[in-house]
Order: C-alpha cells, then sequence, then structure tokens
C-alpha cells in the first residue's frame, strides 16, 4: 500500500469514526444510544 492511500485509508477511518460518534450523540431514545455503541465497538476491532 502505497503512502497516499494509507493517508487515505487514515482520513475515511477518521470520517467514520465521527460520524459515528455524532450518531450516538443524536440518538433519539437511550436504547438506540446502547445499541450504536455496541455496534462501534464491535466494528472497532475490525477497523484495526
Amino acid at each position: 500500500m502505497n503512502l497516499t492511500a494509507k493517508f487515505r485509508a487514515r482520513r475515511v477511518e477518521a470520517r467514520n469514526r465521527k460520524a459515528v460518534t455524532r450518531a450516538i450523540e443524536t440518538a433519539a431514545t437511550p436504547s438506540m444510544r446502547h445499541e450504536l455503541m455496541t455496534l462501534a465497538q464491535n466494528q472497532q476491532h475490525n477497523w484495526r
């Protein structure tokens, strides 16, 4: 993987993390917030 692709992938990861955080913060109900946090934690292992 070349340097440009690494930077691009890192930006995509950061954008995804921000989107998930924003979704958690604006969740309509506590149960939805909990579900989003669970999904984010499960996906975090796949991101690394």
